[in-house]
This record gives structure tokens, C-alpha cells and sequence, in this order.
């Protein structure tokens, strides 16, 4: 990184090299501006040296992150919602690191995601109550680790006993450094490394107090295990690839590993276990249980305390971590310096706020709900006193809580939880969020607490945050409530999830009752609008009817009124709708009058009360006066779909165009990019654009490229636009649009073949420097052999034009064909070589002379004029009689007679001169026939395409 003024602090960790065991110290210039370890709850610190950056992760918070390594990302997970200060990372990336974006995670927490660049590394851990980050600048990450492990049962480790009568050490020389777990399982010792050899046992004889080591290596890891009497402690210690392992004596207690439940609220819990490498599954040869050792790189730490859930239990260890347990399905993943253990549907764990103090508070407090997701209607109540003197007693509560909760981590949370339960019953939402990210910022494990993700959750439907709220809904604290269930029925109505609304609706059916009259009525109003949309009407109409019953707010009996509107007219009802829709639409409310007001303007159209004229005028008021939802999107179709059926195509996609990505997440956003591409398509594929002037569909293309199809209904659209743009000689434009595919969308044969379009049009524009570029560039192998001769064709035409008359003819070789045979005819004519140059334009014209009925066209004409004209100058006097003979018949007729009728003069044959017919042969331009013949051929292609 760049731009660090130096100063006399370093911070205060120590910078750990993993290479072989070594530790090296090395001072840390500062980036961070903070003097100190912050007190904040999320702290980041940032040195570098010459070698590496380090981001440190402080605070409460900070130090329980979690680092993880996805490709080249590497990811921290924070355990805060809150997005963290990371502006000085972005803006002053360190060497190595490409960029910097945080996300919020998906169970709750913010990820911090940092970017490798190739060949950058980086290392993580934890020291001095902060989770490190050491980020490497590509080739400086230090060698060793995993590299340096012995990895098969070909290594020989030898292991070396000294004996006691009370005690005995073990010690194993890898040579590199390994992960162990090392622990006391009944009568056994167990050692476990992290990598497979054989042990050479030969300097081990006597055990001591201990018995009978037996070992046995597997796919990547050793185990030993030595019969060892009950009492004897066990302790051990590692340095770089050294490991000591003590039976008897007095053992000091394991320390080192911290087990909590994840911070991300989710039905986990992990260890923090600095170098923790695998986990390694394995199975008692005498009891014949299944158990797992989790192997950790040195120094030693270990685990004093003993931890039993329904799934799993922790056994004391002296080093690493050892787990037993009778579930088939726990996973046990070792990352960086956390191993997780959790089951596909999550660890049976108590509530986090079982293990906190009981509060004693008033008596008046609002009370928990019977379910964690509920909304109790007593929560709202203010008392006599009224609402600011009952807010301002929940606040002081909680905030004399919180000052406890700093200096005690088990201090009560249910004074915090009573004043958010009041906001959220008396719908202060942000406030209610505002209570419960900081409670959560105090103690991170609180997402796993029902009650905590419930009331949030609840607050982030309440303010529109639907995907917020859907996150903590789906916690695994949560997946047996039924009121949760009912929250996500609305959610997913809300997102137009129409079935997954049903199914969640139902099966929180049996607590709808419990909840408020607002609440009762909007949930029955959503999932009445989720039973039209899914073709039940029945069963809409009797939701509709409990709603009406529970004599909720005049909002909610009008939501409620515009889903019976929309039963109405599903119902065949129209004239009933159309009241209804207008009713509604006069409501002062315009989230709920809009939507009215779109009603009656389809059905008032499908009466013929409004003409289509009138209906867009009326739409384009309405799209402005609400905004931002499904409404909105809903406006925005409606006023396309008549645009389009009034072939006021720019309009209809300026219309769709609105929407954009600022409403990309919204239910219906992909119908209406749907409705653009197919839009779109219609114009320029199935013939809509047809209608326009060439130069209003190339501006409308122009305009509204970004919706042009990726594959060959892309490449269709930009040749068929060409073609258009060439029969009205936009050759510029159409070589443009040509070019772009030739540059950027295509090869191989489809390359070709618009490359020998666009060399046509280059020719055709009287540019044969790019013509021949763009058959250069487009060269390839296996190419059909008409498409190779026109190519050639091509090719030598653009020569000729430059004046390389000679490697024009090379080019063409013995090519016979009809366009080789043209262009050879030109170069003669060019190279005044009019003997073989006149033959070969009355070759063209073929047995034209035997069909005098039809008058011969103006490239007949031209090939004619050049014929007779090169016989004259040639000389040859019968070749010009014969000429004459033959066409003489179709003189009368012809567009240029006299022009003809002079080049057919055998008078002139040998007497004329190069400079008597220069006026002659510039009226038989066969540049115009090609030309024409070129424009010809694109539109028999285009007409074939069509058919086809």
C-alpha cells in the first residue's frame, strides 16, 4: 500500500511466519489512525512491513470473525449487520489485493470480501485478543505449511520413549510441521496427526506407567493409541515439527480452545483453534464407536472443558479437539483458525438467553408472546400516563441493561427486549431494528436467540425490507414456529411467490387468530390475492369475507377491497369490478388508488369506454404518481402493450426502458425485461421494424442495443438491419454494424461469411483497403467452396481497385467461376488488354442474344458495350460483325442505344482510337452492375431467410 506516513507505533501483535515452525518479528508501519486498541464492539487495524500487510479484527465483535478462503477471495465474516469501515482498504488496496466489497451474509452478519490478485496469498489467525489477516503480495507468501508435510506411509517417523515409574514422554520427529490432537478416551490415550507415515517404535520399548501403543496410519492421518490406567494426566507440546506428548505426572489443564455457538445465529457451534488443519474421523477398535479428532498445528492448545449437546459431545483434550457422537450426519470443517460443527438441519442447542441472568423489571413491561414471531395486542398499550411516559420507562430500563451488559456478559436482555417489543407493536419499526442491531452488536450469539431474530424480523417487514426480514426468518431458531411460518406466506405474496405464499399460510394457519386486527387482516388480504393468483377462487372469496369480519383500519379494508375487485373480474363480473376499482380509486391513498385507478382503465378499455389514445394519456399520469413497486411495473406494461399495438414502437420501449435496474428486485421486474427483449425481437427479427424508414430502424437499433440477444438471433437481427441499410446505400452504417460482429461476436464459418458480407459492403462504399482487411481477418479453414470462390472474388475486385492488377489475377488463379470470370474481365478491360477482355464480357452475356423479347438489363447492357468497344480496339472485325449480328435486335429497346449502337459499328473496328470511346466506356460502368447485382443477392438472401 501507498501513501502511509510513518510513525513511532507498531501494533502490539507479533507477525507469525508459518515456515517450519519458525516465529519472526518484524515491526508493522501504521495505516490505521487509531492510537490504541479500540473499545468499539468492531474495531479493523491495518500495518504493513515489507513483506506483507496485516488487517487486524478487534472489539468483541472483531475478535470473533471467521476467515475463509474461496478461490481467490478470501472472506471475513463479521458478526454485525452493520456495514464495517473498510474505506481505506478500498481506496488504498494493499500490494496484492485487487479489490475490496462487503456483502450481507445470507444467515445474518456482513461478509468482508477481499479480492486476490494471481499469484497473491494470505494467512490468518489469532493473537492478542484480535483475529489477523496477513495479506502477500504475489511470490512473498512464505514457503512451507503444507508443501513441507511428509504426506504418505513411505515417511518414517521416529518416536523416542523416556519412562518413569510415574510417567512417560513421547516424542515424535517429523521433521515439518504437522497438526496433532492428542486426548484421554477411557482407559486409552489417543494421538492423531494430520498426515500419514509409519512410526519406527524401535527407540520406544518401555511405556512406563503406560502400555501397549499400538498406531495405525490411514488416507492422510496417524493414530496411536495407548492403553494408559484412568488417573494418569496427559499433556503435550509441539514446536515447528517436534511433538511431546507426557502419560502421568501432573498435567496442566488444556487451553486455547474456545467453543461458542456461531455468531451467525445459525444452529452451530465453533471453536476458535488457532492452526486447526482437519478433522479425522475414527473408530474405537474396542468399544467400536465412531468419534472425530480435529488436529491443530503447534504450540499446543487444547480444550479443558467437557461440553455435551443432544448430537454431540466435546472431550477434554491437551491438544486439538476431540468430538464424540451417535448422529451419522455431523459435519466437522476445519477452517483457518474455526472449526464448525453442525448437522444439515442444524445442532439441537438451548436458546442463547438461557444461560443469562433473569431480568426483574416492571410489571407493566410488554411480556413475551407465545410464539417467537408473534405479535402480542397488549404490546401497544401506553396506560394512563400515555405513550412518551411509557416509552421513556422502557428506555431508561434498557439502557441502565445495556450498561450492565458491558461489564457483565451475562447480564439480563429482557428489558432491551421489552421496549422492542413495544416499538414493534406500536409500529416505530426502525426503531424496533435500531434496539435490536445493537443488542446483537453486544452479543453476536443473540441470532441464535428466537425471540431476537423473530422481533426483527417482524420490524423489517413493518419498513419494506423483505429480504432483511426473509434472513431472519429463516434462521433454524425459528423453524418450528408457526407464526413464522405466517410471516413468510405475506413475505412471499409480497415477492410473488404465489404457491410458496400458499404453503407458508398454511402452515401457520392455526396462529393467524393470535395476531392483531391489522395484522389478521392484511395477512388474510395477501393470502386471498395468493389463492386468485393461483386459480383458487373459492377460496379466495372466503378469505376475502374473513378479512371484512375483523373490522380492521380503513388501509387494510381497502387493500382488501382491491384484491375482491380482482376476484370480481376474474369472476366474469366486469361491471362489479369496474364500481369497485373506481370506489378504491377515489381513496387519499395513492399505494392503494393507483393500482385501483390501472383496473378501471383495462376494464374501461375492454368496454370501448376509452380508446387506446386515451388510455396511454391517462397511464403516462399514472405511472408518475406512484413509484418504485409492483404497481408501478404493473403501469409501465400496460402503457407498453397498447404502444406496441399501435406500432409506436420507441415509445413502448422508452416505456419498458423506465423500469431499469432500479426496480430490478421488485416481483414483475422480469416480466418486464421479458417484454423488451421480446419487444425488441419482434422489430428487428420477425419483421415488425419493417414498416419504418431504414433510418429510423437503424436509430431505433442504435437506441436500444443493449437489447439485442446474445447468439445467432443477435447476429440475425444486426444482418438483417444491414441488409435494409444497404438497399438504401447506408453503407457506412451498415459496414459499422457488420464490422461489430465480425470484431466481437463471431468466428469460424459464421466469421467468414460476415466478413465476405462486410467486404462486399466496403467495395460497395469504395473502400477496398478494408475490404481486404476484413478478408484477411477472416481466413479459416473448411470453408464450403462456393463461399471460397467468392471470397476470391472479392479479394482480387479490391486488388484491382488498388492497382495490383497482377496479384489480382494471381488471386484468381484458375477460378471459372461466374464472379471470377467478371472480375477477370474488368482487369483486362483496366489493363487496356482488350483482346482477352471483350471475349470474356460477351462470354456473360452467354445465349442472352436468342431471348429478343426481353430487353437486356443494365448490366447486360454495359457487358455489351465493353464487348463491342474491345473488339474494335482489338481489331478483330468478325468477332465485332458476329457481335452485331447477334444483338443488333435488342438496339431498338435499350436504355444506352446509341452508346450500343456505336460500339456495334464494325466501321469503327481498327480505325477508332482508346480516345475516341473514353465517353463511350464510361456509360457501361460494370462497377454499377455489380453493385446492383450485390444489393440483388443480399436481398434474395434476406427473402430466403424469411421464407425459411
Amino acid at each position: 500500500m501507498s501513501g502511509a506516513s510513518p510513525t513511532k507505533r507498531i501494533l502490539k501483535t507479533t507477525v507469525a511466519a508459518a515456515t517450519a515452525g519458525a516465529v519472526v518479528f518484524a515491526p508493522l508501519a501504521p495505516l490505521a489512525q487509531e492510537a490504541g486498541r479500540s473499545r468499539d464492539p468492531l474495531s479493523i487495524n491495518i500495518g504493513q512491513n515489507a513483506e506483507f500487510t496485516r488487517v487486524e479484527f478487534g472489539g468483541v465483535i472483531g475478535v470473533r470473525s471467521r476467515v475463509s478462503r474461496e478461490g481467490d477471495k478470501v472472506v471475513v465474516r463479521l458478526g454485525t449487520t452493520a456495514a464495517p469501515d473498510v474505506s481505506r482498504l478500498r481506496v488504498d488496496p494493499p500490494a496484492g489485493v485487487k479489490a475490496v466489497e462487503t456483502r450481507m451474509a445470507r444467515a445474518g452478519g456482513t461478509d468482508l470480501i477481499i479480492t486476490l490478485a494471481d499469484g497473491a496469498d494470505a494467512r490468518s489467525g489469532v493473537a492478542d485478543g484480535a483475529v489477523w489477516l496477513n495479506l502477500y503480495a504475489p511470490g512473498k507468501a512464505p514457503q512451507g505449511g503444507d508443501a513441507a508435510k511428509p504426506t504418505t506411509t513411505n515417511a518414517v517417523v521416529p518416536v523416542k520413549a523416556e519412562a518413569s515409574a510415574d510417567k512417560t514422554v513421547l516424542t515424535f520427529q517429523w521433521g515439518a510441521p504437522v497438526g496433532a490432537a492428542v486426548f484421554r478416551r477411557g482407559d486409552a490415550v489417543w494421538i492423531v496427526f494430520d498426515t500419514a507415515a509409519r512410526m519406527d517404535m524401535t527407540g520406544a520399548k518401555a511405556l512406563g506407567p503406560a502400555r501397549d501403543a499400538r498406531w495405525a496410519a490411514g488416507p492422510g492421518y496417524t493414530a496411536m493409541r495407548i492403553a494408559a490406567p484412568n488417573g494418569l494426566g496427559v499433556a503435550a507440546q509441539g514446536q515447528g515439527g517436534t511433538w511431546t506428548v507426557t502419560i502421568g505426572g501432573t498435567a496442566p489443564a488444556g487451553s486455547g480452545v474456545e467453543v461458542d455457538r456461531s455468531d451467525d445465529g445459525s444452529a452451530a457451534l465453533v471453536a476458535r483453534m488457532a492452526g486447526a488443519t482437519k478433522a479425522i474421523w475414527l473408530t474405537d477398535p474396542l468399544v467400536g464407536d465412531r468419534f472425530a479428532a480435529v488436529t491443530a498445528l503447534a504450540p499446543g492448545k487444547g480444550y479443558a472443558g467437557g461440553r455435551r449437546t443432544v448430537d454431540l459431545a466435546l472431550i477434554p483434550t491437551a491438544q486439538g479437539m476431540a468430538v464424540e457422537t451417535s448422529a451419522d450426519d455431523l459435519r466437522i470443517e476445519a477452517a483457518g483458525d474455526l472449526v464448525t460443527l453442525s448437522r444439515p438441519r442444524g445442532l439441537t442447542l438451548s436458546a442463547p438467553s438461557a444461560g443469562l441472568e433473569s431480568g426483574d423489571h416492571a410489571a407493566d413491561a410488554p411480556r413475551r408472546a407465545a410464539y417467537p414471531a408473534m405479535i402480542d395486542e397488549g404490546w401497544a398499550a401506553t396506560g394512563e400516563a400515555g405513550f412518551s411516559d411509557r416509552y421513556r420507562r422502557l428506555q431508561d430500563a434498557a439502557g441502565l441493561e445495556s450498561i450492565a451488559a458491558a461489564d457483565d456478559p451475562r447480564a439480563s436482555i429482557e428489558a432491551r427486549l421489552a421496549l422492542a417489543r413495544f416499538l414493534v407493536g406500536s409500529g416505530l419499526n426502525y426503531e424496533a431494528i435500531g434496539v435490536l442491531n445493537a443488542l446483537i452488536a453486544k452479543a453476536p450469539n443473540l441470532q441464535g436467540e428466537p425471540e431476537v431474530r423473530g422481533l426483527r424480523g417482524i420490524a423489517r417487514v413493518g419498513v419494506g425490507r423483505l429480504e432483511e426480514a426473509q434472513v431472519d426468518f429463516s434462521g433454524a431458531a425459528l423453524a418450528n414456529d408457526p407464526a413464522t411460518k405466517v410471516w413468510l406466506g405475506y413475505i412471499a405474496a409480497e415477492q410473488g411467490d404465489w404457491e410458496g405464499s400458499r404453503r407458508n399460510f398454511a402452515a401457520g394457519a392455526s396462529v393467524i387468530d393470535s395476531f392483531p386486527k391489522d395484522w389478521r387482516a392484511r395477512f388474510g388480504a395477501a393470502h386471498a390475492l395468493a389463492a386468485i393468483q393461483t386459480n383458487d377462487l373459492p377460496a379466495a372469496q372466503q378469505l376475502l369475507a374473513y378479512v371484512f369480519s375483523q373490522n380492521a383500519p380503513a388501509v387494510d379494508q381497502l387493500t382488501a377491497r382491491l384484491v375482491q375487485a380482482r376476484l370480481f373480474e376474474l369472476s366474469g363480473d366486469k361491471d362489479r369490478a369496474l364500481a369497485v376499482y373506481k370506489a378504491v380509486a377515489r381513496a387519499p391513498l395513492d399505494g392503494i388508488a393507483t393500482p385501483a385507478k390501472l383496473g378501471a382503465i383495462g376494464l374501461e378499455m375492454d368496454k370501448g369506454v376509452l380508446s387506446p389514445d386515451q388510455a396511454a394519456q391517462q397511464l403516462e399520469q399514472l405511472k408518475w404518481r406512484w413509484r418504485g413497486d409492483g404497481t408501478e411495473l404493473a403501469v409501465i406494461r400496460k402503457l407498453s402493450d397498447i404502444y406496441l399495438k399501435q406500432g409506436r414502437y420507441r415509445e413502448a420501449l422508452d416505456a419498458l426502458r423506465g423500469a431499469g435496474k432500479r426496480l430490478s428486485g421488485i416481483p414483475g421486474a422480469a416480466d418486464i425485461q421479458a417484454d423488451q427483449s421480446n419487444a425488441f425481437r419482434a422489430l428487428f427479427l420477425e419483421g415488425a421494424a419493417d414498416g419504418l424508414q431504414p433510418v429510423q430502424a437503424l436509430a431505433l437499433f442504435y437506441d436500444f442495443r443493449e437489447l439485442t440477444p446474445i447468439g445467432a438471433d443477435g447476429d440475425e437481427m444486426v444482418r438483417r438491419l444491414s441488409r435494409r441499410l444497404i438497399d438504401v446505400d447506408l453503407l457506412g452504417q451498415a459496414a459499422e454494424l457488420l464490422q461489430h460482429q465480425v470484431d466481437e461476436r463471431l468466428d469460424g464459418v459464421a466469421k467468414a461469411q460476415v466478413a465476405t458480407n462486410l467486404a462486399t459492403v466496403y467495395l460497395m462504399d469504395r473502400q477496398p483497403e478494408k475490404a481486404l482487411q476484413a478478408i484477411w481477418g477472416s481466413r479459416t479453414t473448411l470453408l464450403p467452396n462456393a463461399m471460397n470462390s467468392e471470397r476470391r472474388a472479392l479479394e482480387a475486385r479490391a486488388l484491382m481497385d488498388l492497382g495490383r492488377f497482377d496479384h489480382a489475377l494471381e488471386v484468381l488463379d484458375r477460378d471459372q467461376s461466374n464472379p471470377a470470370r467478371e472480375v477477370r474481365a474488368d482487369i483486362f478491360w483496366k489493363q487496356q488488354n482488350w483482346g482477352q477482355a471483350a471475349p470474356m464480357y460477351e462470354a456473360r452475356l452467354g445465349d442472352r442474344y436468342k431471348t429478343t423479347g426481353t430487353a437486356l438489363t443494365p448490366a447486360e447492357e454495359s457487358w455489351l458495350i465493353r464487348a463491342g468497344v474491345g473488339y474494335s480496339l482489338a481489331g478483330d472485325r468478325a468477332a465485332l460483325q458476329r457481335l452485331s449480328g447477334r444483338y443488333g435486335p435488342f438496339v431498338a429497346g435499350a436504355r444506352s442505344a446509341a452508346a450500343i449502337r456505336v460500339a456495334l459499328d464494325d466501321n469503327l473496328s481498327g480505325v477508332a482510337g482508346v480516345g475516341d470511346f473514353a465517353n463511350l466506356s464510361s456509360q457501361a460502368d460494370t462497377f454499377v452492375g455489380w453493385v446492383n447485382s450485390a444489393k440483388q443477392a443480399f436481398r434474395k438472401e434476406a427473402d430466403a431467410k424469411a421464407a425459411a
